[in-house]
């Protein structure tokens, strides 16, 4: 199949553009039978969907001349879950209609409301924008729906779990009968079923999700690494793949900003992006990238959705996803439209098992290995510098007289180990790393214990999760009682009723004569019983397996009571110890 049925206006465009024939989703929207209908599409990522529903879309808004009439209200509404996705779908569709004379307006939070208004009352073809910047614009009347004739919902998945459901239908209830809604989605959880069922009617249902989600053209590794050593690693992947454009996924913003430091400072040419970068903060960066003035890009997950880097071959997880979901869809920047990638997890040797239930769910076949050590780093690097050093030159004319006085100076050998050095100069060190052995990941273990907590006393309180038990209160509530300092506390395990935690031996003693006088010191949190426990946290839970629960004599648990036996109620959750119940007359 190949575009030849479209108008000629939009010929033009795809021509341009250099498309030669639809990918299996284009093709798809453009079937005989999938015209004029609603459309539940599945797609991966970097499958050339953006183009899809703007083609999907095309005699809905185009005329018998191919061209686009003009009018004051949007003929097309396009919503998507994040700014960055809002700014690449609209640069597709504004290449794509701009022979046919349409208009793409861009409504996204971060940019100026005011000059958003002003381009909707000016008239615009298409609107492509986020929920609550586009819920905002309806109520407040700039923007109108009454023309629309199709509203598309891109990563609509992504949307409902970022909770934008009332932004939705808030939007959805006030387009008119009879308008074409299509929905894109990567997953279709029962959510979007639901979405589906309430506002379209009679829906084509498309998927090109191939069996292999881990997408075919991305290659995957998991690299086992010692957990101090995971930053090092980080730097080894960059040098080995020596990747074009790559970008290194963290599960915080605090994470973000201390890496992309931590590779500045060992010369890497890197950006970040994450929550909070302004909107013009991330098109510098994104432009950085696209310029190649950047090679490396840390960002949260905020970037795993809506960022298109033609030159991004590789994506590294510094920190491991939350599910399978979000793995595939970080990994999805990479390995788009038929481009090769490479997707790398830095795992930890304690996370090894999470990650590979984890690769099971999305019925990935990674590669398990080692981080790459700087002897595989300077081979790569010597089979690189001899690509680049043997690729046949243009001789330039004005540069011929310092070749010469270069010749009459050194020999060609030494020469070339000038070259050589030059060019390694500009390439940051790799790092020595600790081997992947069983030794190394028993130190690893025994590492996990604070310096100065090698000897403890377990101690415990009559307080657990049910009495909403927090580290947030407990930490400060254990310094005022016992008289310490929260680095004297070591770890707290909060269970059902009680909470255990670790105190160094050495202060044990004075630790136990302070929770003796400050028992009734009429602060909150004085009721509540501290105490050293004879047995461990992990111990005291096997014992009370195999007894059970006090109360009746069947075993089953007493009633459940409002009023607890030690007279106290519960806090606000995590929001500090229970309080004392109060006299009436108090």
């Amino acid at each position: 199949m190949n575009f030849s049925d479209l108008p000629d206006t939009l010929q033009t465009a795809l021509t341009e553009r250099g498309y030669s024939e639809p990918t299996d989703v284009q093709a798809a929207v453009l079937e005989p039978e999938a015209n004029g209908r609603d459309l539940v599409v599945s797609a991966q990522t970097g499958s050339g969907k953006t183009v899809a529903f703007g083609l999907a879309v095309a005699r809905q808004l185009l005329d018998d001349n191919g061209k686009v009439p003009f009018a004051i209200a949007p003929l097309a509404l396009v919503i998507t879950p994040t700014r960055e996705l809002a700014l690449q779908v609209s640069r597709e569709l504004t290449w794509l209609y701009a022979p046919a004379g349409g208009r793409v307006a861009t409504c996204v939070g971060g940019m100026n409301p005011s000059a958003e208004r002003k381009t909707l009352r000016s008239g615009a073809t298409i609107v492509v924008g986020t929920p609550g910047r586009l819920r905002d614009h309806l109520e407040r009347g700039a923007l109108d729906l009454s023309a629309l004739k199709a509203v598309t919902l891109d990563e609509a998945d992504e949307m409902l779990d970022m909770g934008f459901r009332e932004e939705l239908e808030t939007i959805l209830d006030a387009t008119p009968e009879g308008r074409r809604t299509l929905l894109f989605s990567a997953t279709m959880p029962k959510p979007i079923e639901a979405l589906a069922r309430r506002y379209q009617s009679n829906a084509l249902r498309i998927s090109t999700v191939s069996a292999d989600r881990g997408h075919g053209d991305i290659s995957y590794e998991a690299v086992v690494v010692s957990p101090p050593e995971v930053e090092n690693a980080v730097v080894n992947l960059l040098r080995f793949h020596e990747a074009e454009t790559a970008i290194l996924f963290c599960g915080t913003r605090e994470k973000v900003r201390h890496l992309h430091a931590t590779l500045q400072e060992r010369g890497f040419a890197v950006v970040s992006l994450s929550g909070e970068n302004s909107q013009s903060e991330r098109n510098q960066a994104l432009q950085a990238l696209r310029d190649r003035r950047a090679r490396v890009c840390v960002a949260t997950d905020v970037a795993a959705r809506g960022i298109d880097l033609p030159t991004l071959s590789l994506v590294v997880h510094v920190e491991i996803p939350r599910d399978a979901e979000t793995l595939q869809h970080r990994s999805g920047r990479t390995g788009r439209a038929g481009r090769k990638g490479t997707a790398v997890l830095v795992v930890p040797f304690s996370r090894r098992r999470r990650v590979e239930q984890m690769l099971r769910n999305a019925k990935i076949d990674a590669k398990w290995t080692d981080a790459p050590d700087r002897e595989a780093i300077r081979a790569k690097d010597r089979d690189r510098l001899m690509q680049t050093l043997l690729t046949a030159v243009e001789p330039d004319e004005g540069d011929s007289d310092l070749v010469d006085a270069l010749l009459a100076q050194r020999t060609p050998r030494e020469l070339a180990s000038m070259l050589v050095a030059s060019h390694r100069a500009k390439m940051p060190e790799p790092e020595d790393l600790i081997a992947n052995t069983p030794e190394a990941r028993r130190n690893a273990k025994a590492e996990k214990h604070r310096p100065g907590f090698e000897d403890t006393v377990w101690f415990k309180m009559d307080i657990g999760r049910r009495r909403n038990a927090d580290p947030r209160w407990i930490l400060p509530l254990l310094c005022r009682r016992g008289h310490i300092t929260r680095n004297e506390v070591g770890a707290i395990r909060i269970g059902p009723d009680e909470t255990y935690f670790q105190i160094p031996r050495a202060i044990a003693d004075k630790f136990s004569a302070a929770l003796a006088r400050t028992a009734g010191d009429g602060n909150d949190g004085d009721e509540v019983r501290i105490e050293a426990s004879a047995t461990a946290p992990r111990d005291a839970a096997r014992a009370n397996r195999k007894s059970p629960p006090p109360g009746r004599r069947d075993g089953r648990p007493k009633p459940h009571r409002k009023n607890n036996d030690a007279g106290a109620r519960p806090g606000p959750k995590g929001k500090g110890p229970p309080k004392k119940a109060k006299n009436k007359h108090d």
